[in-house]
């Protein structure tokens, strides 16, 4: 007897895997290994940038009260009493008359209160001292970049959930976090489903495939931010693939299989979930491709049954198991960014349920646009090498001509969006 199943919105089949998300836990890396990793706290400033009043340029440090004659006809004299680079603490203090020469970064000397560029200034020797002299005045404050100008003392600087980029890798090292709480990447078990497979090693035989999907999968788990256990693959034998299955849960924090998920003879899942005690949360999507893809938990734990084909098998991925990755990791934008997008080329093509088409982005005279990366049917994988987006039909739409806006959903960005 063939199972009846009644396919769910993809918001609600969205909605009801993220009851099931968790934060994970958090681990110390060195600054160095950090790269790509997630903050498990916010980043505080520990000190005042500048922490100290600074010259932005090399010129003379001096006291605007004893410019105030001065002009293109009367110049004003100054004795330079000390010569500070960038990194040198002043050890004078500036009385009347008295300049500083200083360098870009260097401290400003005390009793100065502002600093004169080089350009602007003359220097000699005069009875056997160090001079310069100016012919304008000079504001208070001029040409000084005060403490704490660009960062207060205990400022949030960057968010917890945050990548770590070359910028914000920049920011640690500015305030000496030497180690980086960061959170610790999920364990994600991937099992490959199906007596027709072959390893990519082995020469193609009639009625066999080589595996495609579990190497997919695993790509697309790292670039989510997971770590990868591979189990290897299963022929579509039942006691076999229980006990792989079940002793694949005990090391992970979820779990991926990819086929026997739809209603054929050979097809094991359901079945396993059953023996396994899971609780199956929807096992059909309106939606194209991989309208069965069914999701279950057991405890704390996701088990994620994908299509058997590549592209369905892609798209599940993306829209079921990236923002559970993502929310481990800390992410409070867990879902792909949606944009708007100008379709390039007709898509004929009914769609009685959502379809989520591979496509890639263009920028075309200052617009974005959307064209299709191949041919559009669940089984294909050729399609996806060019993949970097999905756009959105709505169900019940007849097809689309080139021209019309449509949503679209980005791959390949960090971070995304906090709905679906």
């Amino acid at each position: 007897m063939v199972e009846m199943r009644k396919p769910i919105p993809v918001i609600d089949a969205v909605a009801n895997v993220m009851k099931y998300s968790q934060r994970g836990e958090v681990e110390s890396v060195s600054i160095k290994d950090c790269d790509n990793r997630r903050l498990a706290e916010s980043v505080i400033a520990k000190h005042p940038v500048p922490p100290f009043d600074k010259s932005p340029y090399d010129g003379f440090a001096l006291r605007s009260v004893d410019t105030e004659k001065g002009s293109l006809d009367n110049p004003v004299e100054f004795e330079v009493i000390e010569h500070i680079g960038a990194g040198q603490v002043p050890t004078k203090t500036l009385h009347q008359g008295q300049a500083t020469r200083i360098m870009t970064g260097a401290k400003i000397p005390d009793g100065a209160d502002c600093v004169a560029m080089f350009e602007v200034c003359k220097t000699f020797e005069k009875d056997g001292k160090n001079r310069m002299s100016i012919k304008r005045k000079m504001k208070q404050g001029q040409n000084i970049i005060e403490e704490g100008s660009e960062v207060a003392d205990n400022d949030i600087l960057i968010e917890k959930g945050t990548v770590i980029n070359p910028g914000v890798k920049a920011i640690l090292a500015t305030f000496g976090y030497n180690q980086v709480q960061v959170a610790k990447k999920p364990t994600v078990g991937v099992i490959a489903t199906g007596t027709e497979l072959l390893d990519v090693d082995e020469e193609l035989r009639p009625g066999k495939i080589r595996n495609s999907n579990a190497h997919m999968i695993t790509s697309q788990i790292k670039r989510a931010g997971g770590e990868v256990v591979y189990f290897g693959k299963l022929a579509d034998e039942f006691d076999e693939s229980y006990n792989t299955i079940s002793h694949a849960l005990e090391k992970v924090d979820m779990l991926i299989t990819t086929g026997g998920v739809s209603v054929g003879d050979f097809d094991l899942m359901p079945a396993i979930y059953e023996k396994l005690g899971a609780q199956v949360l929807f096992n059909k999507v309106a939606m194209r491709p991989g309208s069965v893809t069914t999701v279950a938990v057991r405890g704390n734990q996701l088990l994620f049954g994908l299509s058997g084909n590549p592209s369905a098998c892609y798209v599940g991925f993306e829209l079921f198991t990236r923002p559970i990755i993502q929310r481990y990791l800390f992410s409070e934008q867990p879902f792909l960014k949606r944009i708007q997008a100008t379709l390039c080329e007709d898509f004929p093509k009914p769609n009685p349920f959502t379809r989520f088409v591979r496509s890639y982005i263009t920028f075309e005279n200052g617009q974005v646009g959307v064209r299709l990366a191949g041919m559009d049917k669940s089984n294909v994988v050729t399609s996806l090498a060019n993949t970097n987006a999905l756009m959105v039909l709505p169900g019940g739409t007849r097809g689309y001509k080139a021209g019309t806006n449509v949503e679209v959903l980005l791959l390949n960005d960090t971070d995304g969006q906090s709905e679906f």
